[in-house]
């Protein structure tokens, strides 16, 4: 679905070490100095996997948004494709708002983040670690690769998948390319995710997204396990930080996000929806979006000026 009449959507490329990140700058045709807020998709997810459903609604609120693909996935550039390195998409982030402050009609003291699933996790980093940022939205983030993890892969199957990463290692020390696994799939398939609800929205929302493919590295599963983008979570304060949690989300795990909100330090708030992980981009979308919104709102719009909502 395109922007609406008022809305201006550029395609935009900006350089993260070396390697072009693309995506999309939206904002109001109105002039004006307007805040920024930078953008970025979940799990495995490219741009047009409801990334811009949410800039678009953020746009009509009066902000510039910019939504991207991490290196590696989608529209940019990235040399080990599929590859979901935490460290390296945080990092992206931080060149997002560097390329958003040089940016004409957007005023560079009022940056604020959003993330979703993954990139939930991301923004918690980035926010608890640079001070550019000056308000963040984390919604259904990952808060704990570790506890996790240990939920997704059973007992039983920790040795085998342990083995499994070691040879993978092993072929890439020997000059092999890197081994590649199903994001979604049959359990036999062995892939990142399992669950029918998982595998049931990558299929729904893949197909409005040509460029995304249902796989990672190995190597990315192992890094996973090892983030743990909820330690830095007490580290924002005084960044106002959001958090939206699905009631229902056994993906993320409502109860490690729950934990990680009460470490939090003001100022913060909670919204919780009724659903689970995946509410957020269908069902509840409307409901989510607004509270984002209003939080950005409240902490980076002047109290009077274009896109101001009373």
């Amino acid at each position: 679905m395109g922007a609406p009449s008022d809305l201006v959507r550029e395609d935009v490329e900006f350089s993260a070490d070396g390697e072009l990140i693309r995506g999309w700058l939206y904002r109001p045709h109105a002039a004006g100095r307007r805040p920024l807020i930078v953008a970025a998709a979940g799990y495995s997810c490219v741009k047009e996997m409801h990334l811009g459903q949410y800039a678009q609604a953020f746009a009509e609120r009066g902000f510039a948004v910019l939504a991207f693909d991490f290196r590696n996935l989608g529209a940019s550039d990235g040399a080990v494709r599929q590859e979901l390195n935490p460290w390296q998409q945080v990092e992206d982030y931080r060149f997002a708002i560097s390329y958003g402050r040089t940016l004409a009609g957007v005023d560079r003291e009022r940056i604020g983040l959003w993330g979703t699933s993954y990139a939930g996790g991301h923004v918690l980093v980035v926010a608890g670690t640079d001070r550019r940022v000056k308000c963040v939205v984390a919604q259904t983030p990952t808060v704990s690769g570790h506890f996790s993890g240990l939920r997704r892969v059973p007992m039983d199957r920790l040795a085998e998948l342990t083995e499994t990463l070691e040879r993978d290692r092993l072929a890439r020390m020997q000059g092999e390319p890197p081994t590649l696994c199903p994001v979604v799939g049959p359990p036999e398939q062995r892939p990142v995710y399992a669950s029918a609800e998982v595998r049931d929205w990558f299929m729904r929302s893949s197909k409005r997204a040509p460029a995304w493919r249902n796989e990672v590295t190995l190597k990315s599963v192992e890094l996973a396990r090892a983030y743990e983008p909820g330690a830095y979570i007490s580290f924002i304060s005084p960044t106002p930080l959001l958090m939206i949690l699905g009631r229902e989300d056994a993906i993320t795990c409502i109860d490690l996000q729950l934990e990680a909100y009460h470490r939090a330090l003001e100022p913060k708030q909670l919204t919780l929806l009724e659903g689970g992980h995946f509410s957020c981009y269908e069902e509840e979308f409307e409901q989510a979006a607004r509270a984002a919104a209003d939080w950005f709102e409240r902490y980076l719009l002047p109290s009077e000026g274009p896109g101001r909502h009373r």
